[in-house]
């Protein structure tokens, strides 16, 4: 790597610009004229604080600034290094998902088109394991300018994320009790399948018993919990199944399935056994999609508004609002049932 030496000296007659403000302004003027680079190593923090006459705080708070922004990073024992030439970047954010899917890739879409021009946005996975999790949160603290989390249903986060600045932090999806102090935009999983069923009960009313497959590492618990609410305040028989793998669909059954796989799994199982979709079986799914407008002429879905989600939590980081806002869902009535 090529170590490039920079003399970073403020000028005293600057007094009207705070001095974190003036070392950041010198760093971003050595990088444009190109006497710094890609890879090149920053001056050491105490090398500009002595040279300077500054207090070591000050200087930190440029590095952070910079850091924040995704234009340098740092490396433990080794010091500052330049990340990218591209110093328009004002804002970098950290987005962390639980999984990509399609109605995923709507949200992050639209979060992507409101943010505007000059914010990075750099998305992550941690696929259901506290361990990536962990690690994910980790290796990423002080390097961002915000923090959008989406903790699905692991256990645990607010302990890995309590390094992270408070009020940077925005909770997506799901809302622990761990979590309730971070500003957050989210679905009501209990109200939304309770409501969403007891709009169709004229419907549901005419199948024998009505199924829900569940992961409990998956899926949210609220979805569980609105199911078991809905079935035991109108009387519907019901049962709760973790797999499809062994089930053959009888006629007068009406699935709930949450993922999109177990979806193509029951509509196969149908078709296999020559029931008649709506009119010998029913199928309701979750998170509406365009592919369920289209097969097997269209599935019911009970769905939060993904670009909706989306905009809301551009607009909250756009503005710094440290407000928690319920994401709004519907039922989307198709020839499912």
């Amino acid at each position: 790597m090529y170590i490039c030496i920079v003399k970073i000296t403020i000028h005293k007659n600057n007094t009207h610009i705070p001095k974190y403000k003036q070392i950041i302004n010198l760093i971003e003027k050595a990088i444009k004229k190109g006497e710094l680079k890609k890879g090149d190593k920053l001056p050491s923090l105490n090398n500009i604080k002595d040279t300077n006459s500054l207090s070591r705080d000050t200087v930190l708070t440029a590095f952070n600034e910079l850091k924040n922004r995704g234009i340098i990073h740092s490396v433990v024992g080794k010091g500052y290094f330049v990340t990218t030439e591209d110093i328009n970047v004002k804002q970098k954010i950290f987005l962390l998902f639980d999984e990509l899917n399609s109605f995923k890739e709507d949200l992050y879409n639209s979060f992507l088109q409101n943010l505007g021009d000059n914010i990075q946005v750099d998305i992550f996975f941690h696929h259901f394991n506290n361990d990536i999790f962990d690690k994910l949160i980790n290796d990423n603290i002080g390097n961002y300018s915000y923090y959008v989390i989406m903790p699905a249903n692991l256990n645990g986060t607010e302990k890995s994320i309590q390094n992270l600045p408070e009020d940077k932090v925005y909770i997506l999806d799901q809302i622990h009790k761990g979590l309730s102090k971070y500003p957050a935009i989210y679905q009501n999983f209990e109200k939304d399948i309770t409501e969403g069923l007891a709009s169709i009960l004229i419907k549901i009313v005419n199948y024998e018993k009505l199924i829900l497959v569940f992961s409990d590492k998956k899926q949210p618990q609220g979805f569980l919990k609105g199911f078991r609410g809905f079935c035991s305040k109108y009387h519907v028989s019901s049962e709760i199944i973790e797999s499809l793998n062994h089930r053959i669909p009888k006629k007068g059954e009406i699935y709930i399935v949450l993922d999109d796989k177990n979806l193509i799994r029951i509509i196969k199982k149908i078709k296999e056994a020559n029931l008649i979709l709506a009119n010998d079986i029913g199928i309701i799914s979750v998170n509406d999609t365009i592919l369920k407008e289209v097969v097997a002429d269209g599935i019911t879905t009970i769905s939060t508004d993904f670009n909706l989600m989306g905009k809301r939590l551009a607009e909250m980081i756009l503005n710094n609002e440290q407000i928690k806002i319920e994401n709004p869902s519907q039922l989307i009535l198709r020839k499912s049932i």
